[in-house]
């Protein structure tokens, strides 16, 4: 991914960690898969009673980036288990467990950590078994070793163990965001995981060429002047923009502000912000349906802007828009399902954030100068919840 940089380099500018966590995707995918493999039997085991109860509801939960694979997972579980599912950050259930679990609902609390060692994540769980009269727990985690793995209760908890690779060392998450979020796309369609092989090797395919074919454009892109970025997808794609956004953002250390939306949502007010320092990435389903609106959208913009730079992102080029430039995985046809495009089309913008980090001279692999962000959250205090707590 990095051929003008040696390994030497990548030590020097800080970057090591995080490059490896990129270009390692791929294979971290394919790796993942094995594992749901070996647990299959394991895990339906444990989930098929829960998804044969009435009224179950399923809750994703997670702090920050592990938060956002919810967002991209709720759509696809209940279009593929007709499951009545939602995205519920840690940090809302924490502060406002009453809002979001129901004590007579019989509920699933799929929760996602990179280290497992978040406050947040540890309380949510807590919570939930608090509000929950029938309550069960798929913990899917990069740590063995973090509190969310080793404290999950084996009479209600499944704990599924990313590949070791996942657990991302450097500040950013990458693989582990990505690997968590096909973990559990294969939860979704666990009863044909034995038909999803092929599909995971094209998903790992898309990712190399990603790597390979468009590093430099990528790298060309993060040299361009612009000072703020707006990243836009639909339907289970809004929560890879929203990944998107915070990897840019967090890895220039906040120099670059961004923002996230959907291609219609970005047409009621956020569309003020463009202006000619504004990059724009565009992140396209592959279905033809949406992507009417994601086209019109796009040719409104540069019809009415001058100056901006775009980036599309897409299974198959898209003629019908111009960017000045355009990442897509596929020379032929939609191959895949729309839900697995959603691990590959983070990626540009990992790589994006990358080269811009290094640009502003930061250290990617610890990119905050002040402190300011850390790779586990610190300073968080957790109190006890109570009815009377509440009534003070």
């Amino acid at each position: 991914m990095f051929p003008e940089l040696s390994l030497s380099e990548l030590k020097e500018f800080g970057a090591q960690h995080t490059a490896k966590e990129i270009a390692g995707q791929p294979e971290l995918w394919l790796k993942t898969f094995q594992f749901m493999t070996i647990v299959k039997n394991e895990l339906q085991r444990f989930l098929d009673p829960l998804f044969n109860k009435d009224n179950l509801q399923i809750i994703f939960t997670g702090a920050g980036t592990s938060a956002f694979i919810g967002d991209v997972l709720h759509g696809i579980f209940q279009k593929n288990l007709h499951i009545s599912s939602k995205p519920v950050a840690t940090t809302e259930i924490v502060t406002h467990p009453e809002y979001y679990f129901l004590r007579n609902i019989p509920t699933l609390l799929i929760s996602f950590a990179r280290s497992g060692n978040s406050p947040e994540s540890i309380k949510a769980v807590e919570l939930a078994n608090q509000f929950c009269n029938d309550i069960h727990h798929l913990i899917i985690t990069c740590n063995s070793e973090g509190h969310l793995a080793k404290k999950a209760d084996p009479r209600n908890s499944f704990v599924f163990l990313l590949p070791p690779e996942a657990n991302d060392q450097s500040l950013a998450m990458t693989g582990s965001f990505t690997s968590m979020l096909l973990s559990a796309i294969l939860v979704a369609r666990l009863n044909e995981l034995h038909l999803l092989e092929t599909t995971i090797e094209t998903l790992a395919e898309y990712g190399r060429k990603v790597l390979t074919h468009y590093a430099l454009p990528l790298k060309q892109a993060a040299q361009l002047p612009f000072k703020r970025a707006v990243f836009l997808g639909s339907g289970i794609f809004q929560g890879i923009a929203r990944e998107s956004h915070l990897k840019l953002q967090e890895l220039t250390d906040g120099k670059i502000i961004c923002k996230f939306d959907t291609f219609l949502g970005f047409r009621h007010g956020p569309k003020a912000v463009i202006d000619p320092e504004t990059l724009m990435v565009y992140i396209f389903s592959n279905r033809h349906y949406p992507q009417l609106y994601e086209i019109d959208l796009v040719k409104s913009i540069y019809n009415g802007q001058k100056g901006i730079f775009g980036i599309g992102i897409s299974e198959s080029l898209i003629e019908a828009v111009n960017p000045e430039l355009q990442v897509f995985f596929s020379e032929g046809a939609t191959k895949l399902s729309e839900e697995f495009l959603t691990p590959v089309s983070v990626l540009p913008a990992q790589m994006l954030a990358f080269y811009k980090s290094l640009f502003f001279n930061l250290e990617p692999d610890h990119p905050s100068v002040s402190g300011t962000i850390t790779r586990v959250v610190q300073g968080v205090k957790l109190y006890p919840y109570s009815k009377e707590l509440e009534e003070a």
